[in-house]
């Protein structure tokens, strides 16, 4: 029969987090594959966990995933832990779950704490609708995809939730103003740890607060999305540089009939579709 693998969410800071769930996987899977085995032997040490462990991070996730797969095919039950808090999430677990799933072999998860997730709960900001993006790509390895990914940013409604280091905290915080403008962001430190801080203020301020103080500790960033009116702003604009005309035909392109074409441009303009009607009737004459 294969073996099992089971995505075991650690504590993010306070040891008191681990479930008994996740304590009692680990004490009886075959292997533990740790991101860092040297972190985790002091979480292992601290519960009294006697489990093997191996190795599995980012720079041997795929062949080790294979194997690992291989052991788990074999009937070898192994417990996934990263760091701190769930695998799978910004790490290289993706991709033994990903390996797993094409091999058939079962994949469970073990909930517990994520940073992202008890970020955005304690941020003040909506959390109905939300993205994740986690670390943006560094601007030396890849700056066309970070300038990609702002400009994404730039036009989301939803909250976003970053992840950042503190040594690149300060030219995140400025590209993000840059391109999103001045929006609420919660910062998110040391989650709970015996200095985990909560600061709400807005990213303008952000900018000006760390020219003065230095980052420390990792942040979990919480940014409010592009709100309503704004967008309705923007939209009027784009409709603003169009004749009604022109605007009725980018509905018809899109497969609309005129009627549902006009009743949607008089929308978007706020205007009653008469007004609609009566300005096409006025370019049919010209």
């Amino acid at each position: 029969m294969a073996g099992k693998l089971f995505l075991c969410a650690t504590p993010i800071g306070n040891l008191g987090d681990i479930t008994f769930r996740v304590l009692e996987t680990l004490k009886t899977a075959d292997l533990i594959a740790a991101e860092d085995t040297r972190h985790t032997l002091g979480l292992l040490n601290h519960f009294d966990i006697k489990t093997p462990m191996t190795s599995y991070h980012e720079y041997n996730k795929v062949d080790k995933a294979r194997v690992l797969v291989d052991k788990m095919r074999e009937g070898t039950n192994i417990a996934l832990v990263t760091d701190a808090g769930t695998p799978g999430i910004s790490d290289p677990g993706e991709e033994l779950v990903r390996q797993c799933h094409e091999a058939g072999i079962e994949v469970t998860s073990l909930p517990g704490p994520a940073a992202c997730i008890t970020a955005l709960t304690m941020s003040g900001l909506p959390t109905r609708r939300f993205c994740f993006e986690a670390f943006l790509p560094a601007e030396k390895a890849d700056r066309a995809e970070r300038a990609r990914i702002l400009e994404e940013l730039s036009r989301e409604t939803r909250t976003i939730v970053l992840y950042e280091a503190p040594h690149h905290l300060k030219r995140t915080l400025e590209d993000l103003y840059a391109a999103l403008g001045d929006r609420k962001i919660a910062f998110c430190r040391e989650l709970t740890k015996i200095h985990e801080t909560v600061m709400q203020t807005s990213l303008g301020d952000a900018v000006d607060y760390y020219k003065e103080n230095e980052p420390r500790g990792e942040f979990v960033l919480v940014i409010a999305g592009k709100s309503p009116e704004e967008v309705r702003r923007e939209a009027a604009a784009a409709w603003e540089s169009m004749s009604i005309a022109e605007h009725v035909e980018y509905y018809l392109q899109q497969g609309k009939d005129r009627k549902e074409a006009m009743k949607l441009a008089a929308k978007d303009r706020g205007i009653p579709k008469r007004d609609v009607y009566a300005a096409l009737l006025e370019e049919d004459r010209e």
